[in-house]
């Protein structure tokens, strides 16, 4: 029977079943054997008399790292129209990294009521039209997209602390209000000390409790690899005259090509050209 692992307290589990109930389970020896389990793992079990054991964790989509999560399907960009500003050099940097791991980022825009001024509304524009899902919301009001955004899936929040991220939970879930003040701090900020790990059950979805990304760390991503992770740069992929071609200064790039022909936003390719640097810089201190 399978079921998936929803909390850890140390080395207490606690198993959602099919059914949606929650169980607390142990650990067979066996599977010390297999990676350290986390938040998310689907695994099998056996029950008797009552008793949980989980004897095998089944194979993973993805594992963040921190977040500890496992099989997440994506990985909300929560960003403010103001207090705090509106930052594409963030949301760019966060889309990367939630590429690089294997799951799909989804840009959440909180504080439309406030008002959006010319700059921040281009910004959002060129979002909206590219492959990103963007989902605007004003505080009291549910956009219809974003009422299923988590339905039947497992989700990391990120962004600025002070965008609204537990606000949005609730919006999303009114029964949610309960777990606000313990949410809120888990979310809000990127120190999150405790061993507890937890998926919470939001709007038909699980949301993981700790910060998603909190640590802006490239030191992974190869300078060749890097412009995959860029949602805007994936259609041109393959179409340079170089095969090693880092879309920085050769001739005959598809990407410098697509930002000149306005196909992909200048601010996109800047702010990959800002992490381009970062990494060079990075390798040049190992050289």
């Amino acid at each position: 029977m399978q079921a998936r692992i929803v909390k850890i307290v140390s080395k207490e589990y606690t198993l959602q079943l099919d059914d949606g109930s929650r169980v607390k389970a142990t650990m067979m020896g066996r599977v010390r054997l297999q990676d350290k389990p986390v938040t998310g793992d689907l695994v099998e079990y056996e029950e008797e008399n009552g008793h949980y054991a989980v004897i095998k964790i089944m194979p993973r989509n993805n594992r963040l790292i921190r977040p500890a999560v496992a099989n997440v399907d994506q990985a909300l960009i929560v960003m403010s129209v103001k207090d705090p500003d509106f930052s594409t050099a963030l949301i760019d940097r966060l889309s990367i990294l939630i590429m690089y791991a294997g799951v799909k980022p989804v840009l959440i825009v909180t504080k439309c009521d406030l008002g959006i001024d010319e700059k921040t509304e281009r910004e959002i524009r060129e979002y909206e039209n590219g492959p990103l899902q963007v989902i605007r919301t004003a505080r009291d009001t549910l956009d219809p997209a974003l009422a299923g955004v988590l339905k039947g899936k497992i989700s990391v929040l990120t962004g600025q602390s002070g965008a609204g991220k537990s606000t949005l939970l609730n919006t999303l879930d009114p029964d949610f209000h309960l777990a606000t003040q313990e949410i809120s701090k888990a979310l809000g900020r990127g120190k999150h000390t405790t061993r507890h790990n937890e998926l919470h059950e939001v709007a038909g979805g699980l949301v993981a409790d700790t910060p998603g990304f909190s640590s802006l760390d490239f030191s992974r991503i190869s300078k060749y690899d890097l412009a995959q992770y860029v949602p805007d740069f994936v259609p041109y992929i393959g179409a340079c005259r170089f095969n090693d071609c880092i879309h920085q200064n050769e001739p005959d790039c598809s990407i410098k090509n697509a930002v000149e022909q306005g196909l992909i936003p200048r601010t996109r390719y800047e702010n990959y050209l800002q992490v381009l640097q970062m990494i060079l810089d990075r390798k040049e201190k190992y050289i």
